[in-house]
């Protein structure tokens, strides 16, 4: 049977530092289970580190946080080799990568040359320096934030870096004003996160990823994530649809929700509510679509709608 009750203390335990947000909590959990990396874009002051730090703090593993600015080189990402004066060799100096998770702040703000740093972290579970490769931690997952406004100074991620994120998703303002009073309220008496502990360990996560792997996947359910993906690729309001690899991305979550959700199977309604978090930023609208005020949301809404939702 899932061991979905270590989740749900997982989810609970971060909803004591963040108000009203259960499903966004849920999609970084998911990212988390799936082997993914999460993009977290949304205005300042909305949550964003708070939730990358919750969900760290509730496992107890190795975690890092750096602020990227303009002058962040890559090497204080992937680490380097320092010249040891008494061996007179060089030594690996690992690099924040080398942690279990690890939060990416303000990624936007930093060279294209250190965003791409974090290419081979994400894609390939390992770094190279100086021509010697390291494996990263088994549990590695990118947590990385940037702020919609303010594009002064900020470098725009290339599709080829977000592509490697499996989900893009927004906190949002709290959605009503006893939230707002609730979250004020907990920051004045104290910083919940100071009070956050960890329910769960990283040996549990890495059984439960394990566990993930065989959950079921019907063809039929399959072939309905694909048919979306595909869909995405005929519109001529695309410039860029939703590739194999995305479709990849969009099962793997799947699972991972049906897990969560106390299932070892995977039904239609997972692929349907996962598309948006795992597509939308990956698609590219047409200069067609935009002089006619067209949204990612819609043509992947379309491309849903084309594609035959399976019955089991």
């Amino acid at each position: 049977m899932p061991q979905s009750e270590i989740l749900k203390k997982i989810m609970d335990n971060m909803e004591s530092a963040i108000v009203g947000k259960r499903r966004v909590i849920e999609l970084a959990l998911v990212t988390l289970l799936s082997d993914g990396h999460l993009l977290l874009e949304d205005v300042p002051g909305v949550g964003k580190t708070t939730l990358g730090k919750s969900l760290a703090q509730s496992i107890q593993c190795s975690f890092a946080r750096i602020q990227f600015t303009p002058d962040t080189l890559p090497g204080d990402v992937t680490g380097m080799s320092m010249y040891q004066m008494q061996t007179g060799e060089f030594r690996y100096v690992p690099g924040v990568v080398m942690n279990d998770i690890l939060l990416a702040d303000e990624i936007n703000r930093t060279s294209p040359k250190t965003q791409a740093s974090l290419l081979e972290a994400m894609e390939e579970q390992q770094v190279t320096v100086d021509g010697t490769t390291y494996a990263l931690p088994e549990l590695f997952m990118v947590i990385a934030t940037q702020n919609p406004v303010e594009q002064l100074g900020t470098y725009r991620l290339p599709e080829a870096q977000l592509d490697r994120f499996m989900m893009k998703i927004s906190m949002g303002y709290p959605e009503t004003p006893a939230d707002e009073a609730d979250i004020v309220r907990r920051m004045v008496n104290g910083e919940p996160l100071k009070k956050l502990g960890p329910v769960s360990t990283r040996e549990e996560l890495i059984s439960i990823k394990e566990e993930i792997k065989t959950v079921t996947v019907h063809h039929d359910v399959m072939a309905y994530a694909v048919e979306i993906a595909r869909n995405t690729r005929k519109s001529r309001y695309l410039s860029l649809g939703a590739s194999p690899r995305a479709a990849i991305a969009l099962v793997r979550a799947a699972k991972s929700r049906a897990y969560l959700e106390g299932r070892m199977y995977t039904t239609p309604e997972d692929i349907a509510a996962l598309a948006p978090p795992v597509l939308l930023h990956r698609l590219i609208l047409s200069s067609e679509a935009r002089l006619e005020g067209k949204k990612e949301k819609e043509m992947l809404q379309e491309a849903m709608r084309s594609a035959h939702v399976p019955v089991l």
